[in-house]
């Protein structure tokens, strides 16, 4: 039997131990999970929805030990994982929203009868879920995929397992029947099997790598319906404005959530000269006030920790090796709380002129390019095989449209922070940053697919 413990990697606490899914057990889940979606696929939407809305009701009134997991957990400070399950709380009513308007019932009066357009759920929808968002983010795939009528085989992020099954709790609690959803703990193992057995659905959010191997496992599985929602190299292009403004949205977009994000900026791209001069030293200002603290020191911080001293240890590897393709390090993440390594300080390396990878790294760290014109800024923008998120920082609108016309990303924002996303709207990206398959608003879509009807009576019957 394999345990699995999460870390509080502000202070190296076991915040929770227990087994592993047992890889074999988890065909048996697929099988119970098939049974339990025929019912559930039958029951009526009015039903379903009034299950979800009890969901979000049981979520709110455990907001305050569901934020306390999620912070103990990932770190993250305490409003930061408030405000994180008020999101998760608030999906639920975009999600009704989505289903009624991208995935609901039409028909149209025809010579011979009707046409009538109808949205079937898949079966048996897998959700991985990450560390960095452990309740909002699968929350995002689970409350669609549940609306839609599918069963739901969900493993939380082997970093984060009490938070999922705190999510599986409150669905219970809501009154959703046995084997709908289930929550299963594990590592890559746990996953693997799942991933193997008989299911309709991965629905996914974390690295570009997992996501490249998720495409490859199920190339020859084409019923399997895939949705990822993967990460970014993301750039923030700051043009023409006050230092001051560009250094406080880019500290917004870059180091929020100790950069865990995956549509934080990863490049900062600034005007060749004194103006690009002038953003960059205002940059190294904020950056000197950023204070960091655990979640529960009852002080106002800006950064928690990373998610382990093991992603600290890669970002700084990664620091280092732009060091030695000659970047010229700003600020450098140091260690800076005696508790665990996994606090870092937020870094900044200028690399103009250096030939870097084209590399997502999941911490609080930007790379600072210089050019010479605002073409060649939208140019390196675009150099990159992802494409999720993109910032512009100007006072000009005609280069705004430009940008906005120009640059690839499923994201694109305009003096504001990159990680800024509406939950109205659709989130994902391109290239190695999805697959076309956005999520938030735009979820619906895959949870369910479309059946066109033409429908007419026998005369006289």
């Amino acid at each position: 039997m394999t345990i699995l413990r999460s870390i509080d990697p502000a202070n190296l606490d076991i915040v929770w131990e227990g087994a592993a899914t047992d890889p074999a057990a988890c065909a048996v889940a697929v099988d119970r999970s098939r049974t339990a979606g025929r019912s559930w696929a039958a029951t009526p939407l009015e039903t379903r929805v009034a299950i979800a809305r009890r969901f979000a009701e049981v979520v709110r009134e455990r907001t305050a030990a569901l934020a306390e997991t999620i912070a103990r957990e990932t770190g993250k400070l305490l409003p930061e994982a408030l405000a994180e399950v008020a999101s998760t709380v608030a999906k639920v009513e975009v999600s009704i929203a989505a289903q009624h308007e991208r995935a609901g019932t039409r028909s149209r009066e025809m010579a011979f009868g009707s046409a009538v357009l109808r949205h079937r759920p898949h079966g048996v929808m897998v959700v991985l879920g990450p560390y960095n968002f452990p309740a909002h983010l699968p929350n995002g795939h689970i409350v669609p995929a549940l609306l839609a009528g599918n069963s739901v085989l969900f493993k939380p992020s082997e970093e984060t397992p009490l938070t999922g099954l705190a999510l599986g709790e409150a669905w219970r609690a809501a009154g959703l029947p046995d084997d709908v959803l289930q929550v299963l703990p594990g590592g890559r193992e746990t996953g693997a099997a799942i991933l193997a057995a008989n299911i309709d659905g991965l629905l996914f959010t974390g690295s570009s790598l997992a996501g490249r191997h998720f495409r490859q496992l199920f190339l020859d599985r084409p019923h399997v319906m895939l949705a990822l929602e993967l990460g970014g190299n993301n750039p923030l292009v700051a043009w023409e404005a006050e230092p001051e403004d560009v250094a406080r949205i880019t500290r917004d977009s870059a180091f929020v959530t100790t950069g865990q994000r995956c549509s934080c900026a990863r490049r900062l791209i600034v005007p060749t000269g004194a103006r690009g001069d002038r953003i960059v030293d205002a940059v190294v200002d904020i950056l000197d006030s950023v204070t960091t603290a655990a979640w529960n020191d009852g002080i106002d911080a800006f950064m928690g920790p990373l998610i382990s001293a093991a992603a600290a240890d890669s970002a700084r590897m990664a620091l280092t090796a732009l060091e030695g393709q000659g970047g010229r390090t700003l600020r450098s993440f140091g260690a800076i709380d005696p508790r665990s390594a996994a606090f870092v300080a937020p870094a900044l390396i200028d690399v103009t002129g250096c030939v870097v990878p084209d590399a997502e790294v999941f911490a609080p760290m930007l790379q600072v390019h210089r050019v010479d014109d605002f073409s060649a800024a939208i140019a390196l923008a675009n150099d990159t095989r992802y494409g999720l998120s993109a910032g512009l920082i100007d006072t000009d609108d005609a280069r705004w449209r430009q940008f906005r016309h120009e640059v690839r990303a499923g994201i694109v924002n305009r003096n504001r922070p990159t990680t800024g996303a509406a939950s109205d709207m659709p989130f994902g990206g391109l290239g190695e940053s999805g697959n076309h398959r956005p999520g938030a608003y735009y979820a619906a879509d895959y949870c369910a697919y479309p059946v066109a009807s033409f429908e007419a009576a026998f005369p006289g019957s």
